[in-house]
């Protein structure tokens, strides 16, 4: 699957539907548009078998950069056997 397909214009260009959409950037990560205009970083995978869903942030609050290292960061837990939303949790 191909990464980082979403460029900062991209996303700051985004304009609100009647539904909310996803604007994917790959390896789980992407941009969730809510009809109101608030876009929510969310990263999508798989844990003991199950899909997870994990809310990074608010953007612009949480830049394109930030949202992929976050990404990234919580692929590695991910491989190390952690949950990250559990390890959030905790936190």
């Amino acid at each position: 699957m191909a990464k980082n397909k979403l460029t900062e214009s991209a996303v700051k260009e985004a304009k609100p539907t009647t539904k909310q959409f996803k604007l994917s950037d790959g390896g789980g990560l992407y941009l969730l548009v809510h009809s109101n205009g608030s876009k929510y970083w969310r990263f999508d995978f798989r844990f003991d078998g199950k899909q997870k869903s994990s809310s990074l942030g608010v953007w612009p609050e949480v830049t394109l950069a930030t949202a992929r290292t976050k990404r990234n960061e919580a692929k590695k837990k991910i491989k190390e056997g952690v949950n990250p939303i559990e390890e959030k949790k905790r936190k």
